[in-house]
């Protein structure tokens, strides 16, 4: 059950544009306007995603007059802060793994 589990929250994680959104919300909160802005992506588009983020628990939203604000959840906040200082770590030892590279990830992190 776990590891089903652990395979939605990294799905989550694994399509791009929830990835940005993620991205985008560790350095400030933004309403969907800002975030349509700042990646360049349609309106439904990102709304999509949020509610997807928003469902799963990994942000959390406040109305402000007429806007909507979103902000990661504070656990999942942390927890992206500490992969950041994991990859910060170990980045070399990531984009010079062999199997890796032989699955084509590693190529995708250098270029």
């Amino acid at each position: 059950m776990m590891y089903e589990s652990f395979k939605l929250f990294a799905r989550v994680l694994s399509n791009r544009t929830r990835f940005d959104i993620v991205m985008l919300l560790m350095e400030r909160e933004m309403s969907v306007l800002e975030l349509c802005d700042a990646l360049g992506y349609e309106q439904s588009r990102v709304s999509h995603n949020l509610r997807c983020l928003l469902n799963c628990g990994f942000v959390e939203v406040e109305r402000r007059g007429k806007r909507r604000i979103y902000r990661l959840n504070g656990e999942i906040k942390e927890l992206i802060s500490k992969i950041k200082n994991h990859i910060q770590l170990y980045e070399s030892w990531l984009r010079e793994c062999g199997i890796l590279r032989e699955e084509g990830i590693a190529k995708v992190m250098v270029e």
